[in-house]
C-alpha cells in the first residue's frame, strides 16, 4: 500500500507540472496517424508560440495506405502553414490540456483545424484533432485530387521542445 501512495503521489506531480501551452517561445512536436476516405498515413506538426494565446507552425501529412490503383507521391504528399488559437487558458481548463482550433493553407486548400492536447508530464503528451478544407483549390476535385483535400482526423504524441 505505501508503494502504491508513493506512485501516487509521484504521478500527481508529474500531472500538476505538465502545461500544454505555456505562450510565446512554446514549442511542440506532434506525430501521428492520419485518417481520412479511402487513405491513411503520417503527419507531422511543429507549432511554436508567438503570443499567450497564438501560435503558428507547419503540418505535414504523407498517406502510406492509399485504396485503389498506385498512386503519384504527390498525390499522396501535403504540406500545410498553420495558425492556432490556443484557448485551454481562456476556457480556465486545467493546463495539462489545450483546444486549439486555427486555420491552414496547404498545397491542396485554404482549411481549418481544430484539436485538443493533454499532457502527462512537461514534455510528453498525446493529441486529436480533425481537420477540414474551407476553399479548395480545384473546386471539383477527382480520383486522387481528393487526398488530403477532405475531412480528416490525426491522433498522435506531443512533444514540448
Amino acid at each position: 500500500m505505501k508503494k502504491l501512495f508513493t506512485f501516487g503521489l509521484i504521478l500527481s506531480a508529474f500531472l500538476a507540472n505538465a502545461q500544454a501551452y505555456s505562450g510565446k517561445g512554446d514549442q511542440k512536436f506532434q506525430v501521428g496517424a492520419n485518417f481520412q476516405d479511402h487513405a491513411s498515413g503520417i503527419t507531422l506538426f511543429y507549432d511554436r508560440g508567438i503570443g499567450e494565446n497564438m501560435s503558428i507552425g507547419l503540418q505535414t501529412v504523407y498517406l502510406l495506405g492509399v485504396d485503389g490503383d498506385a498512386s503519384k507521391f504527390e498525390d499522396e504528399f501535403d504540406i500545410k502553414a498553420r495558425f492556432s488559437a490556443n484557448i485551454g487558458s481562456v476556457m480556465k481548463l486545467p493546463e495539462a490540456i489545450d483546444i486549439y482550433p486555427g486555420l491552414n493553407i496547404g498545397l491542396r486548400n485554404f482549411g481549418a483545424h481544430a484539436g485538443i492536447r493533454y499532457f502527462f508530464s512537461d514534455g510528453f503528451g498525446v493529441f486529436s484533432e480533425v481537420g477540414f478544407p474551407i476553399a479548395k483549390y480545384n473546386s471539383d476535385p477527382v480520383g486522387y485530387e481528393q487526398l488530403n483535400n477532405q475531412f480528416q482526423i490525426s491522433v498522435g504524441a506531443s512533444f514540448n521542445l
